[in-house]
């Protein structure tokens, strides 16, 4: 979230996919290189799974301190 191309990035764009929420941009155009992407599996109340998504490296990032803070001032912080 702090890569200066968090609003190009299609691995982060599959990731906001997979969450459900809306894209920062509808067609992005980054494809990042040796991306990875942590998958995690945890227990739902009531039964069933829940799976959680998250970019964890990637060697295209930059760092751009507060870029998806800027992009969406009015959100809260992706968990």
């Amino acid at each position: 979230m702090d890569c200066r191309w968090v609003d190009r990035c299609q691995a982060y764009h599959a990731v906001e996919r997979q969450h459900g929420v809306a894209h920062l941009t509808e067609r992005p155009d980054l494809n990042p290189s040796d991306t990875r992407i942590h998958i995690s599996l945890h227990d739902l109340r009531g039964g069933g799974v829940g799976v959680e998504w998250d970019v964890r490296a990637c060697a295209s990032f930059e760092a751009d301190y507060g870029r998806w803070q800027r992009l969406c001032p009015e959100q809260e912080l992706p968990r």
